[in-house]
């Protein structure tokens, strides 16, 4: 910055345009084609100077080029009327858009501009524009390709690659922004034919044009104006529909026509390389360019683990992200200025959450990057996923909340809905998706048109991003079974349709809700599981429950494949084949009390140790309540005073990790009690633990303790007794212990470090002689 400004303060007379070419062969700031990324450069200058860090000269004046107002100056005749086959307009041929100056250009400019809705432009990013013409009746229409879209759902779930891949891969995905077949031209498989001209053009023509190809079409079809019926000719694939915002309304603040989805892949690999990441140490040429900074250092520390790889480019905010991890972790309970320590640090975490870099999707990648390292060293990993409510109706003052309750004016607060990776012994891995969002009071209600809307206009599309999210990792995780896990609120149709879709599809395991019509001859889903013979009990023990006594459950387990029919307001989907696993209790004391779950699963059935066995897989799901109870009332998310919802999702982002890390220390200290605490304590740590918890400054060994050991002492601090019926500490009593350790450990380093310094003791009270 310091070097721009000064350039600029030292030749008044320079263009913007010049300092971008500057500052790009500074940084060597390149396209593939090995030309200067000036556009590129002038846009994040702009940004700069905006945003008030440089100063730029002021912008010379643009005389803008000069375009004809109509076709009445005889640059374009008026296309005539056609009717007829397309035989009778062959050859149809794609006239290549070069130099804007071009008399094709302005042809391609004249014809958007007086019969397409959308008009000429301007387009977005890199861009080709063809005129259609036919060598006997003269311009039939024209298109137009540009930037892809930056986030999409329903593409991104088709595709199936990770945020840091999207990021990385964006540009080989390119849109169809424009397509126009002149109204006076009426003939049958026109534009389906001209789009499959333009396919195998295109990516010859972008090669050329740019330096490499693309390896996957996409266009937006606006509902209620046009069918698709043209792409669905030219063999393009309708993966979904938009949610109705527009590409930069990012706060959901008006709506726009929802459009129809449509995919065209160029290449036999196309997902293959959309889904690539390059090896580690590997550059990122797209990527560098948005996000400069970028730590490439071994972990350090548990906070460089899970947050070492964000990408927020500016090294002051990535420093500033690993502080607060670790001071929130110290103090989870803590409000942010108890634990950041200092006002000038409390200060800094204000500006970092309002900061417009630090979003949640920014700052959680780089922990969904490490829960994928984690997951891989597993065989079978369960993707446990659930939605909870945050409620910060006593706080009137946050912006952009929305109702989270039956009632319009009732509590207000955020949704959020996580993917938590757990081992079937129950060891939480890690987050591997998180969606938070307001609901829209305006829109309170529409629950009563919901069969009228398709699934990604409802809240339900929730379980299919995070199935999604769950295939990334499986895809990247290939010698690991990965089962995403949800409750009776799962149970929707669309989510086993949707695995059929994808490529590296995690395997299902939802517990039933509703009583599914099967294929005729197998009736009803309860009615036809009652009708197997049981496989085999099993003893549940159940514990006390308010008045009610603790017991132990005898249940009947049966199983059988069974093949699910559409519901009726569906008949377009097809069938699916699960396998139902049904546990009842027999001989209950009250019918009140008789326990069941009805589970369906992708993973095949085929005995009783295996039906057993997707029962425990189910669950270990409580343990995304836990996970839950812990952000809430450990990390204290609710009370954070942030001033809009946009502050609280990138403060919920750190805490999130925060309270994974609890929870996950819980259970590492029951199933690995035997290994050393330095796992997860530093020397400090587990030196003051030591100390305090034998009142002496003397350690009774130089070994650390184990981690079962070092938990205890920890969990002892928050109020743990450690009684013969207590069982292992619980993560309430880790995280009031936690924060208590961080004050010891302090003050421990305080005191060694005046030690260190203090000079050796002289006596003055010895006589010679």
């Amino acid at each position: 910055m310091d070097r721009i400004q000064q350039t600029v303060d030292q030749e008044p007379t320079l263009s913007r345009v010049a300092l971008s070419r500057r500052v790009c062969e500074w940084l060597n700031w390149r396209s593939p084609n090995g030309k200067l990324k000036e556009m590129s450069c002038r846009v994040a200058l702009l940004t700069l100077h905006r945003r008030g860090t440089i100063c730029l000269p002021a912008a010379a004046a643009f005389p803008g080029r000069r375009r004809p107002g109509g076709l009445s100056g005889g640059l374009v005749v008026p296309p005539p009327a056609v009717a007829g086959r397309l035989a009778d307009v062959q050859p149809v041929e794609l006239i290549r858009v070069g130099s804007a100056d071009s008399r094709v250009s302005r042809v391609w400019h004249e014809l958007m501009s007086r019969y397409h809705y959308l008009g000429a432009g301007p387009l977005c990013g890199a861009q080709m524009r063809y005129v259609i013409r036919s060598a006997t009746q003269g311009w039939l229409g024209g298109l137009a390709f540009s930037a892809a879209a930056w986030q999409v759902g329903a593409r991104d779930r088709w595709i199936g690659w990770s945020a840091a891949a999207r990021r990385q891969n964006l540009p080989r995905v390119v849109a169809n922004s424009r397509l126009l077949i002149l109204p006076q031209v009426r003939v049958p498989h026109l534009a389906s034919h001209v789009l499959g001209l333009c396919v195998k053009r295109l990516p010859e023509d972008w090669q050329e044009r740019y330096g490499y190809r693309p390896l996957l079409l996409e266009t937006f079809v606006e509902r209620e104006r046009f069918k698709g019926t043209c792409y669905r000719a030219a063999n393009w694939q309708h993966v979904g529909g938009t949610c109705g915002r527009g590409r930069q309304d990012g706060q959901r603040l008006r709506a726009v026509p929802v459009k129809d989805l449509y995919l065209y892949p160029l290449e036999p690999r196309w997902r293959e390389r959309l889904g690539a990441l390059p090896e580690p140490g590997q550059a990122l040429p797209d990527a560098r360019a948005r996000h400069p900074i970028a730590t490439q250092d071994a972990p350090c520390d548990w906070a460089h683990e899970e947050f070492g790889g964000a990408r927020l480019g500016d090294a002051r905010l990535h420093g500033r992200l690993l502080e607060l991890a670790r001071d929130f972790y110290a103090k989870p309970r803590a409000q942010i200025p108890q634990a950041c320590g200092t006002r000038a640090k409390a200060k800094a975490a204000y500006r970092f959450f309002a900061h417009p870099r630090t979003t949640m999707d920014s700052l959680l990648p780089s922990h969904y990057e490490a829960t994928t390292a984690r997951v891989g060293r597993h065989a079978v990993v369960l993707a446990a996923q659930d939605t909870t409510s945050l409620n910060y109706t006593t706080q009137p003052a946050i912006k952009n909340l929305g109702p989270i309750g039956s009632q319009a004016d009732g509590a207000v607060g955020l949704l959020v809905h996580d993917t938590m990776t757990f081992t079937p012994q129950g060891v939480a891995l890690g987050l591997i998706d998180v969606q938070c969002w307001a609901r829209d009071e305006n829109a309170f209600g529409k629950r009563v048109t919901r069969h009228a809307r398709p699934i990604e206009q409802k809240e339900s599309d929730k379980w299919l991003t995070s199935v999604a999210a769950a295939a990334q990792v499986q895809r990247r995780c290939p010698h690991t079974t990965l089962v995403s896990v949800g409750d009776r609120e799962a149970d929707v149709f669309e989510l086993f349709d949707f695995t059929r879709t994808l490529p590296a599809a995690p395997k299902l395991l939802i517990r039933a809700e509703r009583n599914r019509t099967l294929i005729e001859e197998q009736g009803k889903l309860w009615e036809h599981l009652d009708g197997q013979p049981i496989a085999g009990y099993q003893d549940l023990p159940v514990p006390r429950r308010g008045h009610r006594q603790a017991r132990v459950a005898r249940m009947a387990i049966s199983y059988a494949r069974v093949e699910l029919k559409a519901p009726q307001r569906k008949a377009t989907l097809k069938p699916v084949t699960v396998w139902a696993v049904w546990a009842r209790e027999i001989d209950a004391p009250h019918p009140s009390t008789v326990l069941e779950w009805m589970l369906l699963t992708t993973c095949e059935v085929h005995s009783f140790e295996q039906a057993t066995e997707r029962l425990a897989w189910y669950a270990t799901r409580w343990n995304i309540e836990v996970y839950h109870r812990t952000l809430k009332s450990g990390c204290q998310i609710e009370t954070r005073q942030l001033g809009s919802a946009d502050r609280i999702e990138a403060c919920l982002a750190i805490d999130m990790v925060v309270a994974w890390r609890i929870l996950h220390l819980t259970k590492l200290g029951r199933d690995h009690p035997d290994v050393p605490c330095t796992v997860y304590f530093a020397e400090a740590e587990w030196n003051a633990l030591l100390t305090y918890i034998n009142k002496s400054p003397v350690l009774p060994s130089t070994t650390p303790p184990s981690l079962r050991e070092a938990t205890r002492m920890v969990a002892s601090l928050g109020g743990f007794l450690g009684r013969h019926g207590d069982g292992e500490p619980g993560t309430q009593t880790l995280w009031l212990g936690l924060q208590r350790l961080d004050d010891l450990t302090a003050m421990y380093l305080i005191i060694i470090e005046a030690l260190q310094r203090a000079p050796p003791t002289v006596s003055s009270g010895q006589t010679y002689g």
